[in-house]
């Protein structure tokens, strides 16, 4: 004989009767009230109450939330969460194991069957609300959730394709095998910008993807590190035309942030950045215009290089702003980003750099007071540990100009690589990335020109300042905000950090990007912020090899 969901009884399905379940086991005896709040929750989450899913857990600041994307702390947290999120997942509940601590305290492991396929598994630690009067649901309250859900075949967040592996690298001509490729054993995620052959270029834009014909050979980087022995695993995703540092795509979503969960990945090599933060690939191959590889760097904890302009051919790269567009890649050691750059860059063109640092406190006015406090304290410890020398201060000038300057110069080049295609596809970007090259669209070229002089002036005064010396300064303007952040917040954020971000730029050097700063959050929770090294013009290898010794 069925029950009221047609479910023989027995079979494992029948956790779910009717507006009630039955646990499949319980060890212990049952608290009154218990499974009628696991119920509210569950119907409260098939309907996207906000209400009643925040009710459901403790209003403490310890609470947790665990998933695949990382572990939330606190009540405002998963109630962020739950408000970003949108509607709940479409689910049955078919398993329900109950295990009793005590007559207050009870840990319920539930298996799902998901309607797009597949299981998952939630694991909650509730417990019972003694302010909320004696018994019935309203008695129990989340203290602890972990939810395991069914893994999608490709997080299309981060990736756009992905094989086992889609290329394969050199493995090398040596047939002792006793002096394997450089990068032998390493993976590349391929932000989708750079050709990769037999696969569109889609430049984080569908409707671009759609119409795009596939490219006949390998983007000259992209055979870089193929010929050093790498496989490439994929094609990532990047922010819109790569017009963005937040790492947000309103078409592909955007990719987790392993480092701070509920936070922005940094972009616009966000998808690369976040399969070596997962741990997916060991290098992530991207772009840096304004800040592209540095952001996410600095956001998730990873290290990161733009190179000179120029140092590794760009044949084969969508541009967005040729006179500031530049290879890249991030890693979680330094050691793999010297090998992915030295496979990289033209060796003869390298020149060293010595330990020679300056700093520029008026720039840190625009910072974050942790961040600023915490540039501070890293290199009065490295000066009184007898690491580095104190740094000099200098005078960078306005700043504020130096952004103007690169803002006005960008958008026009970037209209004049896209802007063709955005008229004749409107309403297909963001309304942020959408305005940006609305503004490039009324720069005349007249003023460009004007721009690019003052450009020239402003990077030969910069040159004779820092006279071959490294500059130090952060790599951001703050930890990486978090995902419910304004459109407003977020512009504010990516403007007072491509103040920042912009001098390397201007000055066409490299700039690495170091793990080593730290700031507290508000949850209590630490978070990364990068060190930026802005070396002269060639000594990309010897500024990675400086960078290094920050690691301590």
């Amino acid at each position: 004989m069925a029950d009221a969901t047609g479910t023989p009884p027995g079979h494992p399905e029948e956790a779910r009767v009717g507006s009630g379940t039955v646990p499949t086991s319980v060890e212990g005896e049952l608290p009154d009230g218990l499974l009628e709040a696991f119920d509210a929750y569950e119907r409260a989450l098939a309907a996207d109450d906000q209400a009643a899913l925040a009710a459901a857990f403790e209003p403490t600041a310890t609470v947790m939330r665990a998933d695949a994307g990382g572990l939330l702390v606190g009540h405002d947290a998963i109630t962020a969460f739950r408000a970003r999120r949108g509607s709940g997942p479409v689910r049955r509940v078919v398993e329900c194991h109950v295990q009793v601590v005590t007559t207050d305290v009870a840990i319920v492991v539930s298996v799902n069957a998901p309607a797009a396929g597949g299981r998952g598994v939630v694991t909650q630690l509730w417990r019972r609300d003694p302010d909320a009067g004696p018994g019935g649901a309203r008695s129990w309250r989340i203290a602890s959730a972990q939810v395991q859900a069914s893994p999608p075949a490709i997080d299309r967040r981060v990736w756009r394709v992905v094989g086992e592996p889609l290329v394969s690298g050199s493995r090398g001509d040596d047939p002792t095998g006793t002096a394997p490729p450089a990068l032998s054993g390493e993976t590349v995620a391929v932000k989708d910008l750079f050709a990769v052959a037999g696969h569109a270029i889609g430049a984080g834009v569908p409707a671009r993807l759609a119409g795009a014909a596939p490219e006949s050979r390998h983007a000259a980087a992209v055979q870089h590190l193929l010929d050093a022995g790498a496989d490439l695993r994929g094609i990532a995703q990047t922010d819109e035309f790569a017009y963005s540092i937040a790492g947000r795509n309103s078409a592909y979503g955007t990719p987790p942030n392993p480092a701070v969960p509920g936070a922005i990945p940094g972009g616009s090599t966000s998808g690369p950045a976040a399969a070596v933060a997962l741990g997916q690939v060991s290098i992530a191959l991207g772009t840096d215009t304004g800040g592209s590889l540095r952001v996410p760097a600095s956001y998730q904890g990873l290290w990161g290089i733009r190179t000179t302009h120029g140092a590794v051919d760009r044949a084969g790269l969508l541009p967005l702003a040729p006179s500031f567009d530049t290879v890249g890649w991030l890693t979680r050691e330094v050691d793999t980003l010297r090998r992915a750059a030295r496979a990289s860059v033209s060796l003869a063109d390298q020149v060293s750099v010595e330990p020679s640092y300056v700093v520029d406190p008026r720039v840190l006015a625009s910072v974050e007071p942790g961040v600023r406090a915490e540039f501070v304290r890293a290199l009065d410890e490295a000066t009184a540990a007898g690491r580095v020398e104190r740094p000099e201060e200098v005078v960078l000038g306005d700043v504020a100009h130096l952004f103007e300057l690169f803002r006005v110069l960008q958008a026009f080049e970037a209209w004049q690589s896209d802007g063709d295609w955005i008229t004749e596809h409107p309403g297909e970007l963001a309304a942020d990335v959408s305005a940006r090259f609305a503004f490039g669209a009324t720069v005349s070229p007249g003023q460009a020109e004007e721009a690019r002089v003052a450009f020239g002036h402003e990077r030969r005064r910069l040159e004779a300042l820092l006279d071959g010396r490294v500059l130090l300064l952060p790599s951001a303007s703050s930890a990486a905000p978090a995902l419910g952040a304004t459109a407003a917040e977020v512009d504010a954020v990516r403007s007072a950090t491509l103040g920042l971000t912009c001098i390397a730029g201007v000055l066409g050097a490299p700039a690495v990007s170091a793990p080593v700063l730290e700031v507290p959050l508000a949850s209590g929770r630490r978070a990364p912020v990068g060190l930026c090294l802005v070396g002269p013009r060639g000594a990309d290898l010897s500024l990675l090899d400086l960078a290094a010794t920050w690691a301590t």
